[in-house]
């Protein structure tokens, strides 16, 4: 699962042959038999019966072994994860689906990895402000050499239907300065909402993203915090923000059905958040000239008609930056009377790879899922071979650049294998191996994250699966959208939801050894594991079997 980037702005090509035999192991794929074919009224009851933990564990122990090297996107880990995973969908039988390439089961992709290269700068008129004393800075620098930039103002860079700052503005290759949040009347009130909530204006993110698709080159918001207080605020970001960041090196640039990236940095722009001094030199103004702008916009319900005169800046901010090549790997189960429909069971296999001379080897984050989606695969397999088959076709993806911004899955929905207007759900599996301190040990529960976002159908099924097979306890405690951990935003099924795809999150929550190097094999539960996987295949046996697919009836946040 993805980091949270949330808490830290509350302020303000390779062979089937590479990987060893000794890292490996000897998997061998199920030939499990029985007298005869089950009834159909047992077939899903028979095949779930094939999830069983001991595979689970001998796949979990490889994938997750220090062999693997904690399967950083790009690096020799996922290289060699991607091909185990690859060998075993190709000895199950599933169809690569990718044309051309090395292997019709890996979907290549290329990222770009940014990391600061030395102390930055910005200087304004004969004022000098330092990054990570009076800005912070996240997102490819368009200033890796000196530039000069004449920067313009943009209110609090809004666009809705009856707030717009954008209004007849064309701020293509612009570097804008914008107002961090949104119009109050300084009592707690928000215009946009009508109410005391905020709105996904207030999003840092929402207003980066927005000035990306707007074509802008890059975006300073001006926080309320003079320097003495964004100082300290600045520096306990910097150590989080001089992490490197990654991009794909061709974004995707769809249209998307109803949502937007709230919660995470967008890719593709420079964004920045100063403090109030460096907010207020940029604009030539006195700090006192910004809160009235606030108050005015909230009174006009409009943006003001007050102009400032922003100062042209030089800023120097330089970046490393380096091109690395992933593959997200894919496996087809072809269905019959509805093959031209797909389910979609995910899970991301790449981890974050060596830190500080320490493998993390994420065992739980996102082994479990990973090794979750190969024993469905089988079962599926092992179901058809026997002639209890899906209707619908059954595509198993796991995802690399997960933890580097969901970038596998948002490069799958960009070139999807089967067309998206014919994927009828993303069921996505992101740490699945564990108890968390919200349950007891003796519990049989898992979260459920998003299922009633997109459809009430969707949702009705998956509670009809498991109140028929699974009889586990469904927690929708992180589906609340107040959930302060915003785990609907932080794995790869958000790339479909953003889509108008419904989704399902399979997750048993964090824990102590979430992102350490102790989320080790030695600490999965594999006989919950294997009960966990198993609802997700009764709930993908409903899904792929049922007459009609699951309606998009809601856009809920």
């Amino acid at each position: 699962m993805r980091i949270s980037f949330l808490t830290l702005l509350l302020a303000g090509s390779v062979g089937l042959s590479s990987f060893s035999a000794q890292a490996q192991g000897k998997v061998k794929v199920k030939t499990k038999t029985s007298a005869a074919a089950p009834a159909a009224d047992d077939a899903a009851v028979t095949y779930a019966g094939t999830i069983t933990a001991a595979d689970l564990r001998q796949h979990l122990g490889i994938l997750a072994s220090d062999a693997y090297e904690g399967r950083a996107t790009g690096e020799k880990g996922q290289k060699m994860a991607a091909d185990y995973l690859a060998a075993r969908f190709r000895e199950l039988g599933l169809t690569g689906p990718v044309p051309g390439g090395v292997s019709p089961y890996l979907q290549p992709f290329g990222l770009v990895r940014y990391a600061p290269d030395g102390p930055g700068q910005l200087r304004v008129g004969p004022q000098t402000f330092q990054a990570g004393r009076d800005f912070v800075g996240f997102g490819p620098s368009p200033f890796r050499t000196e530039t000069k930039a004449e920067p313009v103002f943009l209110g609090f860079g809004i666009e809705t239907d009856k707030y717009s700052d954008y209004a007849g503005l064309d701020v293509k290759g612009k570097d804008l300065i914008v107002l961090q949040g949104e119009p109050t009347d300084g009592r707690g009130h928000y215009l946009l909402s009508g109410t005391k909530q905020e709105s996904e204006w207030s999003s840092t993110f929402r207003k980066a993203a927005l000035a990306r698709d707007k074509g802008a080159r890059s975006i300073f918001m001006i926080t309320f915090a003079p320097g003495a207080t964004f100082g300290p605020m600045a520096e306990s970001m910097g150590e989080a923000l001089s992490e490197p960041g990654y991009e794909l090196t061709a974004p995707v640039r769809q249209p998307l059905t109803g949502f937007m990236l709230t919660e995470a940095p967008p890719t593709g722009i420079g964004s920045y958040l100063t403090s109030l001094d460096l907010g207020a030199a940029l604009l030539g103004i006195g700090p006192q000239e910004l809160g009235q702008y606030v108050v005015t916009a909230y009174q006009n319900q409009q943006p003001p008609k007050v102009v400032f005169t922003p100062r042209a800046f030089t800023a120097t901010l330089p970046q490393l930056r380096t091109e690395l090549a992933s593959e997200n790997v894919l496996g087809l189960l072809e269905g019959s009377d509805k093959k031209d429909e797909v389910v979609v069971i995910s899970a991301h296999y790449d981890h974050v790879g060596i830190q500080h001379d320490t493998i993390y080897n994420g065992a739980d984050d996102d082994g479990s899922g990973t090794s979750a989606v190969l024993e469905l695969a089988q079962a599926f397999v092992k179901a058809k071979a026997e002639g209890h088959g899906p209707r619908r076709s059954i595509l198993f993806l796991l995802n690399a650049g997960e933890e580097r911004g969901l970038l596998g899955s948002d490069f799958y929905t960009g070139h999807p294998v089967v067309p998206l207007a014919q994927t009828v759900t993303d069921l996505n599996i992101d740490m699945v191996g564990r108890t968390d301190k919200r349950h007891s040990a003796s519990e049989r529960y898992l979260y459920l994250i998003g299922s009633d976002k997109l459809s009430s159908g969707l949702h009705a099924l998956s509670e009809a699966a498991n109140t028929k097979y699974a009889k586990l306890k469904l927690d929708y405690f992180y589906n609340d959208p107040k959930d302060e951990e915003k785990l609907y935003y932080r794995s790869d099924h958000y790339n479909f939801a953003r889509h108008g795809i419904p989704v399902i999150f399979y997750t048993s929550g964090l824990h102590q050894d979430y992102h350490k190097a102790t989320d080790d094999v030695d600490k999965i539960e594999f006989d919950k594991l294997a009960d966990r996987a198993r609802l997700v295949f009764f709930t993908a046996w409903e899904l792929a079997n049922q007459d009609q697919r699951p309606v998009v009836d809601s856009n809920k946040p």
